[in-house]
């Protein structure tokens, strides 16, 4: 592992982490805001006891309308070493976790597989790589035979709506290849008493005025994956951070819009989608950043 000359997302900054900070904004030191019990992913993840999810802080891709703005954008978290972070797997474990959930860990992952190497070597429970999908297929191969899940997002299908809300402009190309990598790492979806245990999600958020864009991504998805794929469409779009600098996305998405995704999942054939209820943009489901879960 090599913290220098940094390629681990697809921005390929090339700095030296120990001196200074690339886009993402990491340093050389494993961030993290909280790790909890979290009851609110899809339920294959979160099942009844909760998934052990472990959120980190900053983020390679700049949403302006994102959620997780306090850790994603403006940093707040607090440094943990590998050791800390396989103890904080460990706990989470012990409480009774379905798996070990990395929220955004992308930046991170040279410094996260020492642990997680540790902690396969201990445990069963499946790790899920939740990410943005704006991931490097090298770094992505890294992580093989560590990650049993990945849940990554496709957010975008055209570059200059990428670039306009993520600063992303090759988001696509890059999310796209990332999803064959982990197709190929995990090519079948395999599941126990109702629980993901192998295989990849597909997440999908819904944003209000581009409904085409979600059409091209759900066209993609059928054409390359098929109709199989698990696909999860969410509705909880809300507009925190940035996001009423910009008129069109500057609200809730709409009944109408909603429709017509659910319109274009029918025609395509897709046979294992969980859809959101329309109603569930509520700000209950955003965690309270407080460091919860990180002492050791």
């Amino acid at each position: 592992m090599s913290n220098k000359f940094c390629k681990m997302c697809p921005r390929g900054c090339r700095i030296d982490r120990t001196l200074d900070k690339g886009f993402c904004g990491a340093g050389d030191k494993i961030k993290a805001a909280k790790a909890m019990l979290h009851m609110w992913e899809e339920p294959y993840i979160s099942g009844t006891n909760g998934s052990g999810t472990i959120f980190f802080s900053h983020c390679n891709l700049k949403c302006v309308f994102c959620q997780n703005y306090e850790i994603s954008h403006l940093g707040k978290g607090i440094e943990i070493s590998s050791d800390n972070l396989y103890d904080i797997m460990k706990g989470l474990e012990q409480k009774g976790a379905h798996n070990i959930n990395l929220v955004t860990p992308t930046h991170f992952w040279d410094y996260i597989l020492p642990a997680l190497e540790k902690f396969k070597k201990t445990s069963d429970l499946p790790v899920v790589c939740n990410t943005g999908g704006y991931e490097a297929v090298e770094t992505l191969k890294k992580a093989e035979g560590l990650v049993d899940v990945y849940l990554p997002d496709i957010k975008y299908f055209d570059e200059r709506i990428s670039m306009k809300y993520s600063a992303a402009e090759n988001y696509f190309s890059i999310a796209s290849a990332a999803l064959f990598e982990m197709k190929r790492q995990q090519p079948n979806d395999v599941f126990f008493d109702g629980l993901l245990k192998k295989g990849v999600s597909v997440r999908h958020l819904v944003l209000p005025t581009l409904v085409d864009q979600t059409v091209k991504i759900l066209r993609f998805l059928a054409e390359n994956f098929g109709s199989k794929i698990l696909l999860s469409l969410m509705s909880q779009y809300q507009p925190f951070y940035r996001a009423g600098e910009f008129k069109e996305i500057n609200r809730k998405i709409t009944q109408r819009e909603y429709d017509r995704v659910l319109y274009a999942v029918e025609e395509l054939g897709f046979e294992n989608v969980l859809v959101q209820k329309f109603d569930s943009a509520d700000e209950k489901y955003v965690p309270i950043f407080d460091f919860e879960g990180l002492d050791f």
